[in-house]
């Protein structure tokens, strides 16, 4: 029994893993629509490389604000 609980729990994380692959590429296709409206159809090296600059630094704070919710909701749960 162990077992089938370690491959339902790994076959959800993979699930989860798969549905934010997905969701990455709809905001990587998003962010790139707003880039081109705001910047043009650049598409030379310059503009991608800030364009690859703005999603890094975006990824990074989403990801600091996420794991101090993670935290706090966790914090919130043992107290």
């Amino acid at each position: 029994m162990a077992l089938k609980g370690e491959v339902i729990e790994k076959i959800a994380a993979l699930l989860t893993v798969a549905f934010g692959l997905v969701a990455a590429l709809a905001w990587n296709g998003a962010i790139q629509a707003i880039f081109k409206a705001v910047f043009g159809e650049a598409e030379n090296i310059p503009a991608m490389l800030v364009y690859a600059v703005i999603v890094t630094i975006i990824a990074v704070v989403v990801t600091i604000w996420i794991g101090r919710l993670s935290e706090k909701a966790k914090g919130e749960e043992t107290a």
